[in-house]
């Protein structure tokens, strides 16, 4: 087990079902965050509690941990059944809950760990230690916040567990304060419905109706990538780091899992060579994980990528021409003609890669490889295109097509190391066995000493190490006997299934468990007032904010629509975007404020800048 002085950390990654969940796992994740069939906000990644359960035991076996979103706001007629659901989540051995709504902590809970979801918009110290003392063990931080933002937070509430997300798509709204989707589409993001309104083109216009940008996905970010950050992010504070992604596929999963959980190791290996004390960082799960691949982010799906606001407002977190993936830069295109281009560069190509490029407009165009020759692409559709294509224009991979196929297999094996020892003993034969994690177990049966005619050594060590089909690994094999007796082979193999079964069984007894934090029941809110932006659904939260010091509470908009209101709130500025903030070395805009959005069906939503904070809001009709 880890020294009481190890910081424990974990890599939280995204299950969109069971199987999803088991792969993270196995390549290298200490926990998974999986939606139950209801209350998740997604709506569309719901699962069994049986296929949560089994993903659980699994998951404890590494001691790698499973989460569950029940992160929606709820009505009040679905109160019960959230009630029902987290006792029976509970008894399926899910180590925490993910919570936005606040009626849940007046509900009937079993003993399981609360984490506040980022969808409760946390990003103030304030925020966080009011939900600390609400019983909240960890608390899922706004996406936007920087570096210096994080470490603040943690060195005024050491004592929370603070988790970030690394990897994965960005909502341009700080999360639980968007409400475009249910004004446009009556489809709520805090219910899991989200109709995803920030990947839709825009024109821009001024006040006096001129556009200044049209058909560009104004309010659509790149993708978040903090890989080459991570180490200042443990030092800020993070204990968990969290991938999005409850609606990708295993393939990206497997890819991302690993790339982040190869990262985590290498620091975690180079800092303890170094002899670092200022943190000694260990995972909180088992296991040794070797792949069939090398993992590169680059090849999973993305719309290119930012580390957005973690080392401050920077430019290019924005993808205006595109809300699709573009996979990684492959070179520049060379010659070209009608079904086949030649590449500049030194990336090999596969029949059946997926290739893109943006044409001078900033429209995107892709196309598959149907066969390489000779240092030319053939295309699948004979490519009438590829003849009118520049030469020097860049080209991407959006799907290496060998490198998904070899995802679609088993791509990595994760194992527990054991020490196994054999030993005579009184009338019989021992085999203790014990793992890093500070479990021992042995185990022993009678059988007549006899004098073996050849030494046993070899064979005793080859039997025990037979431990395939099993999460274990022998790391080292002593045999330890008084004299050269016989052992038979099928004995030997009855002894190792007896330690395997017991030390599994010694494991789980001994699995550390994340508690629920007990809740202050005179904690204050920051704040004596609540908008719609508190998400206020059902009377028991309101209740509750009541019997925590805020008298004004108002409904949340899915409750009771607000005209006119501000239906996003941005960190990302589309001022800044075009380079007209003079605060931050722009040049003064050529067109006149108020500036609006305009989609594709005529509506229009006003933009409002808070330049002291930072802040751009987009407001509804």
């Amino acid at each position: 087990m880890a020294d009481s002085c190890q910081k424990r950390i974990e890599l939280l990654a995204p299950a969109r079902n069971r199987e999803c969940g088991i792969e993270a796992i196995k390549h290298g994740a200490d926990a998974v965050y999986i939606g139950a069939a209801r209350f998740g906000a997604r709506a569309a990644a719901g699962n069994s509690v049986e296929d949560i359960a089994e993903l659980a035991r699994f998951a404890h076996l590494y001691y790698a941990r499973v989460y569950v979103t029940v992160n929606t706001i709820l009505k009040d007629s679905e109160l019960a059944d959230t009630e029902a659901l987290i006792w029976d989540l509970y008894r399926a051995g899910v180590d925490a809950i993910l919570v936005q709504d606040m009626a849940i902590l007046s509900m009937n809970l079993p003993p399981i760990a609360l984490h506040a979801s980022t969808q409760m918009d946390i990003r103030s110290v304030e925020k966080v230690r009011f939900l600390a003392d609400c019983g909240f063990s960890r608390v899922v931080l706004a996406r936007e916040l920087s570096l210096d933002e994080i470490r603040n937070i943690h060195e005024a509430c050491p004592d929370v567990e603070l988790e970030c997300f690394v990897h994965g798509a960005l909502c341009v709204s700080y999360s639980g304060q968007c409400y475009a989707s249910e004004c446009c589409f009556g489809r709520s993001a805090n219910r899991g419905e989200c109709a995803q309104f920030c990947r839709l083109p825009f024109d821009l216009l001024d006040a006096d109706g001129k556009v200044g940008v049209r058909g560009k996905h104004l309010l659509s970010l790149k993708d978040m990538c903090r890989i080459d950050s991570l180490e200042e992010m443990l030092d800020a504070g993070v204990v968990s780091f969290k991938i999005e992604g409850r609606l990708k596929e295993a393939g990206y999963v497997k890819n991302v899992t690993a790339a982040y959980s190869r990262r985590l190791d290498e620091i975690i290996a180079r800092r303890s060579a170094a002899n670092v004390e200022s943190a000694p960082f260990v995972r909180i799960s088992s296991g040794n994980v070797s792949y069939t691949f090398t993992p590169d982010v680059s090849k999973s799906f993305n719309r290119g990528f930012t580390d957005y606001f973690l080392h401050g407002r920077t430019n290019g977190i924005w993808s205006f021409d595109t809300p699709k993936s573009i996979g990684a830069p492959v070179g520049r295109v060379g010659h070209s003609g009608q079904g086949w281009l030649t590449v500049k560069g030194t990336a090999e190509f596969h029949n059946g890669d997926g290739l893109c490029y943006f044409d001078a407009d900033g429209n995107l165009h892709g196309f598959r490889v149907n066969r390489v020759e000779n240092g030319r692409i053939f295309l699948f559709d004979g490519g009438q295109e590829s003849a009118d294509i520049p030469e020097n224009t860049p080209l991407y991979r959006n799907l290496d097509y060998e490198f998904d196929r070899t995802l679609s297999k088993e791509s990595a094996d994760r194992r527990i190391p054991v020490s196994i020892v054999f030993r005579d003993c009184e009338g019989g034969f021992q085999v203790p066995m014990s793992d890093g994690d500070g479990n021992s177990v042995s185990v022993q049966t009678d059988f007549e000493h006899q004098t073996a005619r050849n030494s046993q050594t070899a064979n005793i060590r080859a039997q025990l190490s037979k431990l395939g089909g099993t999460v274990f690994a022998a790391s080292e094999v002593s045999v330890q006997m008084s004299a050269d007796w016989f052992v038979p082979s099928s004995l030997l193999s009855e002894l190792r299934r007896m330690a395997v079964d017991a030390l599994i069984s010694k494991r789980d007894e001994c699995r550390p468990c994340p508690e629920r934090r007990p809740a202050m029941p005179d904690a204050q809110y920051p704040s004596e007032r609540l908008s719609y932006l508190g998400n206020v659904m059902n009377d028991e939260a309101r209740s509750f904010y009541h019997n925590h010091g805020v008298p004004e509470v108002a409904d949340a908009y899915e409750k009771q629509h607000v005209k006119g209101a501000d239906i996003m709130f941005c960190r990302h500025c589309i001022r800044f975007a075009m380079g007209w903030c003079v605060r931050n070395g722009g040049t003064p805009s050529p067109y006149r404020e108020p500036y609006s959005l305009r989609s594709s069906d005529g509506r229009q939503f006003t933009l409002h800048f808070d330049c002291t904070h930072c802040i751009m809001t987009v407001k509804s009709d």
